[in-house]
């Protein structure tokens, strides 16, 4: 987001200034509340913390992920990238509704209704995923997220201990990639320029590299300036 500026578009009746404001990114806490939610489901699913203690693991992902992503997605909406906010948006809504099953079903029980609903998040995740993809580690994150959700929906649906292990290791390696991306984003926020790899390419980039005038190019036809979504 560039500092707080004005940016004039002229018209029949005078002046337009849409006023832009200074915001940190929000995607690194995004991605540490997804770290925590899979990695606390994938050892559960792995068997290194009993079903019987899935109560813990469920108010973590309802009360620390969801509504953390929750936040994530407003202000990534509110810093004008519709991408990130709609991949928190799902994000924060399944991690709600896998806490939510969780907590009140029998410990260590397949439910197909999640497990449909989890395939159906998977899919809906491939749409940021795909539009993400000039933020490369971002999207990489959305994708092994999709990834994760679907064999946990086939695990659901089919109760095979197979699926279960393999939802377990999906989960733990999205979180290593989640912890990457936080990190990697964070540091690039707080120093200006990207000290580990982020893969920018295309307008990504241009968004940290470029000038104002790269910044605001555009403005006029952007979601919240036009007359029209």
């Amino acid at each position: 987001m560039p500092a707080h500026t004005g940016a004039q578009a002229a018209g029949r009746d005078g002046v337009a200034r849409v006023v832009l404001r200074p915001m940190g990114s929000p995607l690194p806490l995004g991605f540490l509340g997804l770290a925590l939610a899979t990695t606390a489901f994938g050892a559960m699913e792995l068997g290194w913390v009993p079903a019987a203690q899935g109560r813990v693991v469920a108010l973590a992902a309802l009360l620390f992920t969801a509504p953390l992503q929750f936040l994530v997605a407003i202000l990534g909406f509110l810093a004008r990238d519709s991408v990130a906010g709609a991949a928190m948006g799902v994000l924060s809504g399944t991690w709600a509704v896998i806490g939510g099953v969780t907590l009140t079903s029998a410990p260590g029980t397949a439910n197909p209704a999640l497990g449909v609903v989890l395939l159906t998040a998977a899919a809906a995740m491939l749409v940021p995923a795909l539009a993400g993809l000039p933020k490369l580690v971002a999207a990489v994150v959305m994708a092994l997220s999709a990834t994760r959700f679907a064999i946990t929906g086939v695990f659901e649906i089919t109760a095979s201990s197979g699926w279960r292990t393999a939802a377990g290791i999906a989960g733990l390696v999205l979180a290593v990639v989640a912890y990457y991306a936080a990190l990697a984003f964070e540091l690039e926020d707080a120093h200006g320029r990207a000290l580990l790899p982020v893969a920018r390419r295309g307008r990504a980039r241009t968004a940290v590299r470029g000038d104002l005038h790269d910044q605001t190019k555009g403005l006029a036809h952007e979601a919240g300036v036009r007359e029209q979504l």
